[in-house]
């Protein structure tokens, strides 16, 4: 695969994962998501670049999901959103 096409591949995920968030959002499922951009908000970030870091956190989840080959932990989900900033480890 040429760097032009991963590059073409990781704009898509990257914009396909932020748009998963705008919908969690959007739909108020999960309610603790609005919580996260809330709690975030108020200390200072930006809106754009909260939906950055909980489009990671969903990003680690869908990884270790694939890597583990386990069903999506919401629980899990739920803590490492509430631990923002501080983003998952990459392990």
């Amino acid at each position: 695969m040429s760097t032009a096409d991963e590059h073409d591949d990781e704009a898509f995920t990257e914009n396909t994962l932020v748009q998963a968030i705008e919908n969690q959002l959007e739909s108020g499922e999960p309610a603790f998501a609005q919580s996260v951009l809330n709690k975030l908000t108020l200390v200072g970030y930006e809106r754009e670049e909260i939906v950055q870091m909980m489009a990671m956190v969903l990003a680690h989840e869908v990884d270790v999901m694939l890597r583990e080959d386990r069903p999506f932990d919401a629980e899990g989900y739920e803590q490492a959103l509430r631990a923002l900033p501080t983003l998952p480890d990459e392990s």
